[in-house]
């Protein structure tokens, strides 16, 4: 039996000490202080605070502006969109559940090697995982085009009370979501449950073909449970209204409580996934005829045997593409594509790059090679790890849009070149300028904390969407060398920033502090 409050045995299975409501009550309290925790490690606390506004803003602007907007609530693109917002409703549950399963129950609030000495539960883990579920920019988004998307197909007639109800919408589906997410990762862990996931996958991936190539996708959206809900958004102060609500709310707060049960189940059993690749034996290959092919290869295998890599990886690549298929995207509209998974590839690990080498980056500093080599290896391995990433998702796309003409071809091949090495650079210069210790070993872990990785989300999404939507254009001009003259300077640009980037890691000074941190 536990000896005191604090012992290990109380923090994973606080269902045996006394009251159940007071173990969720330090469950709440220990979230506050993990936070607080957090909050001292800022080294750029103005930043936080400067963003937290800028969300609120720009969520406030977005939720109210559109309604007054020319042609707004009315008969043409207006109402368009209001019959697709059921749609949106649905598939935002889908990425939250999609982006919390691959994430092996959300985000963590505190790293598994820092949280060893301490009793944190499988609650207040579950608890953190829910708060910081909304700083992620492809959450950020989803919300915003869902309230801005409302806000204008309605109008400023009943729009705070649609508005109310898509909030609480949003809050549903992160909770039911993290729900799937730990229960996933509970299945995931048992003796047979990587084979039992995998299976689940690909019945599901059957299932979607199989009505895509029915034809039953439209039948299929008119029966969606979120119609309902919708309804009741858009009802105005009625019963009808007031009974969404409440519901809406109860059915959050069931799900907040209920996703403690599978995290608890998860947290008694081994992550297999992450044993399996640590302890997993790999025939030595022949040694490479080059230093650079030496530490390309040590790198590419840091990379590609990490749970997080590939798990992100997969959804990355797989996930655009099946919109692209069901969506039926045309080859114009695909250039949209390489930027979002390039973006999101480096939010896996390239933001801080260096993280990967852990106490190895002090082995590697000894190493008999100029630091030139090993920032073109990091370099190269990271630009590989979008370029498959990206490549992958324009193959699946492809496989309804057809065969592209010229200047289709053209935009999307040259969208593809810089959108990559716009990413890269970035990364790597951000690598350079703030590093972070991070251990990347759980499938959980992020490169950055939660505020710096909003930030760089913001900045890669914005720079890539906006080269994207430029190609995007130059794909419907007849000519295909348009594409190419608009990507060589914006090539030369980022390319010039890489040397610089490159240029600086030369320097021991800058060097030593993102081996410091790194190896901390």
């Amino acid at each position: 039996m536990p000896t005191a409050l604090s012992s290990t045995d109380a923090a994973v299975t606080p269902y045996l000490t006394p009251g159940r409501v007071a173990a969720a009550r330090r469950a709440f309290q220990d979230v506050a202080i993990l936070f607080r925790f957090r909050a001292q490690a800022v080294r750029r606390r103005h930043l936080t605070r400067t963003l937290s506004i800028s969300f609120t803003v720009i969520t406030l602007a977005i939720a109210i502006v559109p309604a007054y907007l020319p042609g707004a609530a009315g008969a043409g693109k207006a109402f368009d969109i209001f019959l697709l917002i059921p749609s949106a409703m649905a598939g935002v549950l889908v990425l939250n559940m999609s982006s919390a399963i691959a994430s092996g129950g959300g985000r963590e609030l505190i790293s598994r090697d820092q949280a060893s000495p301490y009793p944190i539960s499988p609650t207040t883990d579950h608890l953190g995982a829910l708060v910081l579920a909304p700083l992620n920019i492809a959450w950020m988004i989803q919300a915003w085009v869902l309230l801005g998307s409302m806000s204008y197909s309605l109008g400023s007639g009943k729009l705070f009370q649609a508005q109310v109800v898509m909030v609480l919408w949003l809050v549903f589906s992160t909770a039911i979501g993290q729900v799937i997410a730990w229960s996933m990762e509970a299945v995931r862990r048992s003796r047979f449950g990587i084979a039992i996931t995998r299976g689940l996958l690909v019945l599901i991936g059957l299932a979607a073909g199989v009505v895509q190539l029915t034809h039953n996708s439209l039948h299929l959206l008119d029966r969606i449970p979120t119609i309902g809900v919708f309804h009741g958004a858009v009802d105005g102060w009625s019963v009808r209204w007031l009974l969404t609500v409440l519901g809406l709310v109860a059915a959050g707060l069931v799900c907040v409580v209920l996703g403690a049960i599978p995290a608890h189940v998860a947290a008694r059993r081994m992550p297999r996934d992450e044993a399996r690749m640590e302890t997993d034996q790999h025939e030595p290959r022949p040694p490479a005829r080059t230093v650079l092919g030496t530490l390309v290869r040590g790198d590419r295998a840091s990379v590609w045997r990490s749970v997080p890599m590939r798990r992100g990886m997969m959804v990355l690549a797989i996930g655009p593409g099946l919109v692209a298929i069901f969506g039926n995207l045309p080859w114009p509209s695909m250039t949209i594509l390489p930027g979002l998974v390039a973006s999101g590839g480096a939010l896996l690990f390239g933001v801080n790059a260096w993280c990967l080498d852990g106490r190895g980056a002090l082995w590697r500093e000894n190493l008999p090679v100029a630091p030139t080599v090993i920032f073109d290896a990091r370099t190269y391995v990271l630009a590989e790890f979008l370029a498959s990433a990206s490549l992958l998702t324009i193959a699946i796309g492809a496989l309804r849009a057809g065969v592209p003409n010229a200047q289709e071809f053209s935009a999307l091949v040259c969208t593809l070149l810089v959108v990559l090495l716009q990413v890269v650079g970035a990364s790597m210069r951000w690598s350079l300028a703030h590093p972070y210790p991070v251990d990347l070993r759980s499938a959980r872990a992020t490169p950055a904390p939660p505020a710096a990785m909003v930030g760089y989300s913001a900045r890669l999404a914005l720079c890539t969407t906006v080269t994207s939507l430029f190609f995007s254009g130059l794909a419907h001009v007849p000519d295909w060398r348009a594409s190419v003259m608009l990507a060589v300077p914006c090539l030369i640009w980022s390319g010039v920033r890489l040397v610089r980037t490159r240029r600086r890691w030369e320097d021991p000074l800058p060097r030593a502090l993102v081996v410091t941190t790194t190896a901390a």
